[in-house]
């Protein structure tokens, strides 16, 4: 039995110079042109890729950057609110204050009572919200959270430098300030 090799780029002529072993290693060029075409089609294959991934991932990074800076904005929005729910307080306890320096009577007892629990309401749904009162007077002034409105001479020197009267209540929202407190500091004269 003869096996004869029919594949035409296999076969070696006997009047070329070449081996056998080089005319089994030529191709025709129709393969080897595919075979470049393909090559470039996968490095265009590549490159489309990896320009997708890219794009995907500067997608994903505007989203979440869109995010925060609609979550920054919807917080920026709700502290305004609550900064200017922060004045409905300062009325309250000002009535409370103007309802106690009057004449007592039964009727402004029961109003003031009244006022007293409408304020307490309030702060509570406050604090709901995360908005919490400084504690100012007796503490030593603070300029990070406390703004001085104007200073009052004080006797007895432990009283320097610290908050002697509140004029406006100073609130923080979680570890952040959301109002400085105004207050009279003590001085020594």
């Amino acid at each position: 039995m003869r096996v004869i090799d029919r594949r035409w780029w296999a076969r070696g002529d006997s009047s070329e110079t070449d081996t056998v072993e080089e005319s089994r290693e030529r191709k025709p060029t129709v393969v080897e042109d595919l075979e470049q075409r393909l090559a470039v089609a996968q490095e265009r294959v590549q490159a489309v890729l990896t320009e997708h991934r890219r794009a995907a991932d500067e997608f994903e990074q505007v989203k979440l950057r869109l995010r925060r800076d609609a979550a920054r904005e919807v917080e920026r929005g709700r502290r305004t609110v609550l900064v200017e729910m922060l004045e409905v307080a300062d009325n309250l306890d000002r009535a409370i204050m103007s309802a106690r320096s009057t004449a007592s009577t039964d009727a402004s007892e029961t109003l003031l009572r009244g006022i007293e629990l409408v304020r307490e309401q309030f702060l509570a749904k406050l604090d709901a919200f995360g908005v919490r009162r400084l504690q100012a007077l007796g503490e030593p002034f603070d300029p990070s959270i406390h703004e001085a409105v104007s200073m009052a001479p004080v006797d007895d020197p432990s009283l320097q430098g610290m908050v002697i009267a509140v004029a406006k209540e100073g609130y923080v929202i979680g570890d952040e300030l959301l109002r400085p407190a105004s207050v009279v500091v003590g001085s020594n004269g």
